[in-house]
């Protein structure tokens, strides 16, 4: 365990295993390229057995793995919600989201306030309110179905790293009968038991409908898998185009995911965990600066928002001349007047590069107010930290675009059947079937 010290994408026991996996080829089906989409050529028993892990991984009955997040949630916001169905979305929600929903043949799409229960009860309540007076217009020999609801949300939000209130969606969304999709890409390999996620760590995998988690993230590999009920999988094997019409991704690629999957299920990633949370409370607690400028978030994404693409961009360059790489976050990404620099923090960072980190900020901010803002107070720096610190990683002469510029360090024909199945085009209750 001892060796393990550096975050995924930079870690030697995930080479090595990812190593050991490769040299497992060919005494497996899957050739090198996948060869094609999964309903052709594209599918291998090794990509099955994957999908079984992940699943079991995430106590979820299937899972249904896609070459991008972005694809997954195309596919099912374009496929799974039916004619009149409503989608109800958190406003800040990804923008893969939006884009599957462009193509949707939901009747209904309707964003809340972020993280806003009240304004989600209020338009959970207009929908039912209007399938009951539908109900009553159709008259007693045409029977009119309730709609089905769809709310979408990610557990951590990319851009603020603040999390959804999980537990109160779902006691919300349960009277009413919706169905809850939460997008896990910024919780996996972080939150929950060994990096199941936020739902898990709330307890709540028995009452969310789907779960994304990526794979790009925390477990430096490509790819996503949707999770949930077997009958979602095999709608979206037939329905989700993203899926049916995009090359399948390569085994290189399978053995990466299974190799970062096989350290999360043997513990080897909580050390890395516990020292990110440190760094997080450490930043958080020793930063001086006006705090609606600090993004209240307890995830490794942290910002400091600031007014205008100028300010964001001076203070991104500033950091990354110090060799540290805070990226600007501008509009339109993000609201006019919220921009920021977005820092995220890894298990590879060291106390000395938060510290630095620090200093930059205050000072930048000091100066650009032109007036103080507090002296730094150090806290007690979490023992995980000082027992997991590592050097910054090597430098590269092509890493920067200028010479001159310091390294910077990151803050921040198939042998089993993948055929269609017997699910129903027409078919407008497939959910409520669940």
């Amino acid at each position: 365990m001892n060796e393990v010290k550096s975050g995924l994408a930079r870690n030697p026991v995930l080479g090595s295993r990812f190593l050991k996996e490769l040299e497992s080829f060919p005494k497996h089906s899957p050739p090198l390229g996948s060869t094609g989409s999964r309903l052709l050529d594209g599918n291998s028993r090794y990509a099955e057995d994957l999908e079984d892990m992940i699943a079991q991984f995430h106590h979820a009955e299937a899972a249904l793995i896609f070459n991008s997040g972005f694809d997954a949630n195309v596919g099912f916001f374009s496929s799974v919600p039916q004619p009149d169905d409503v989608i109800l979305y958190d406003e800040y929600i990804h923008a893969s989201v939006h884009d599957g929903m462009k193509v949707t043949r939901a009747g209904v799409k309707k964003a809340f306030l972020h993280n806003d229960l009240v304004h989600l009860a209020e338009l959970l309540q207009t929908v039912r309110r209007e399938d009951r007076e539908n109900a009553i217009r159709s008259g007693p020999h045409e029977k009119k179905r309730e709609r089905n609801i769809f709310v979408a949300v990610e557990s951590v939000y990319s851009m603020d790293g603040d999390t959804a209130p999980l537990r109160e969606i779902v006691d919300l969304l349960e009277p009413h009968g919706a169905h809850l999709i939460v997008d896990e890409a910024h919780a996996t390999g972080v939150f929950g038991l060994q990096g199941r996620g936020l739902v898990n760590e709330l307890g709540l995998e028995s009452r969310v409908f789907a779960r994304l988690h990526t794979f790009s993230k925390a477990l430096a590999s490509n790819g996503a898998a949707l999770v949930g009920p077997k009958i979602l999988k095999d709608y979206l094997i037939n329905y989700a185009r993203p899926l049916i019409y995009s090359t399948f991704t390569s085994f290189s690629n399978l053995a990466s995911i299974k190799s970062a999957y096989q350290m999360l299920i043997e513990g080897e990633t909580v050390e890395l965990v516990e020292k990110v949370r440190g760094l997080i409370s450490y930043f958080r607690s020793n930063i001086r600066i006006p705090e609606h400028m600090l993004l209240p978030s307890t995830s490794p994404i942290q910002g400091i928002v600031m007014d205008g693409n100028a300010k964001v961009n001076a203070l991104s360059q500033e950091l990354i001349r110090a060799g540290l790489n805070v990226k600007p976050i501008r509009f339109p990404t993000v609201p006019k007047g919220k921009e920021r620099v977005r820092i995220c923090l890894h298990s590879h960072n060291t106390l000395e590069q938060v510290q630095k980190l620090i200093h930059i900020v205050q000072t930048w901010v000091n100066r650009d107010q032109a007036v103080p803002v507090g002296a730094i107070t150090e806290v007690d720096v979490p023992a995980i930290i000082d027992s997991l610190d590592v050097a910054s990683p090597a430098s590269s002469s092509s890493s920067s675009p200028s010479s001159s510029a310091p390294t910077t360090t990151s803050l921040s024909s198939s042998s089993s059947a993948f055929s269609v199945s017997a699910v129903s085009a027409k078919s407008s209750h497939i959910i409520s079937k669940l």
